[in-house]
């Protein structure tokens, strides 16, 4: 993922287009997703737009949605918007954590009063075609817009985590196409922690499937016992044979199971998948039946 951010009219746009291109030609497949097109495609007018936060909050779900979309370990993705706020930087970052991919940033570094001289430079609505209308990239701001995202603009800086790595680049400079791509592919992605994996189930359908497959093993272990069956028994899903000791009956079979089922609850997400329930609820058997 590269993530473009930067004032109003530092040439975030023109950045983007240049850094597909190159992709392209170096024979990756690359999405490129605009803020400039979701703007016009929600049926917001440019200045409007930014004068609500409501509406900014709908086309930022919208971006955010489409980039998790396309996100994977193989091709380019290009986010072209302000993403002025760092928590939505942030929460970009930990979505490509979770894809174990790289991201970088490009951060367009300009002037304000130079910004604002580009901005002057753009056309008026009125004199663009229908199809420039479906791209926000030639509307000017408005002077209260433009200072607003000025002012409320929060700078990426390198020393940041969802931010590195960074690339500064002003109007004259050059992109550095090499550190970039490097920094895609050539660097070893971080391995995704807790908080950007999704658990395999939810909560309630998990302690639902840990409490079917253990009473199973206990319904297996009884019915060893009606057919007169007291050593070792083989249960679905584990290597190991669950060895009860004659004497215990089922009220302390179910006890045990019980205390098996609170620790669970208490540490399922450590529990890597349903699979290895009945391995872990036959050791915890066999190892708690052992001590008494």
């Amino acid at each position: 993922l590269i993530v473009i951010s930067g004032l109003p009219s530092s040439g975030k746009s023109t950045r983007s287009k240049e850094l597909y291109n190159f992709f392209l030609q170096n024979r990756k497949k690359v999405y490129l997703v605009s803020e400039n097109e979701a703007v016009p495609k929600a049926g917001f007018h440019k200045n409007d737009y930014f004068a609500d936060s409501q509406k900014e909050k709908i086309v930022r779900s919208e971006l955010k949605s489409e980039v998790l979309r396309l996100l994977n370990k193989k091709d380019v993705v290009i986010l072209d918007a302000g993403n002025y706020i760092k928590g939505y930087r942030y929460e970009l970052f930990c979505a490509t954590k979770a894809t174990r991919g790289n991201q970088c940033t490009i951060f367009c570094g300009i002037q304000e009063k130079r910004a604002w001289e580009l901005n002057q430079q753009r056309c008026d609505v009125e004199s663009m075609t229908k199809s420039e209308i479906l791209n926000n990239s030639c509307v000017p701001y408005t002077k209260e817009i433009f200072s607003a995202l000025c002012m409320r603009y929060e700078e990426p800086h390198g020393n940041c985590r969802w931010d590195s790595p960074l690339f500064v680049v002003f109007p004259e400079d050059k992109l550095n196409f090499d550190g970039i791509h490097s920094a895609l592919f050539e660097s070893k992605p971080l391995p995704p922690n807790q908080s950007t994996q999704n658990p395999p189930l939810t909560v309630s359908n998990y302690l639902f499937e840990l409490d079917r497959l253990t009473q199973d093993i206990i319904a297996d272990i009884l019915a060893a016992r009606k057919l007169g069956i007291f050593g070792p028994v083989s249960v679905k899903g584990s290597e190991t044979k669950v060895e009860i000791p004659a004497h215990y009956n089922a009220i302390q079979m179910n006890r045990l199971r019980r205390q098996f089922l609170n620790y669970s609850k208490n540490h399922h997400a450590t529990t890597s998948t349903l699979d290895r329930v009945p391995q872990l609820f036959v050791q915890f058997l066999n190892s708690n039946c052992n001590k008494q």
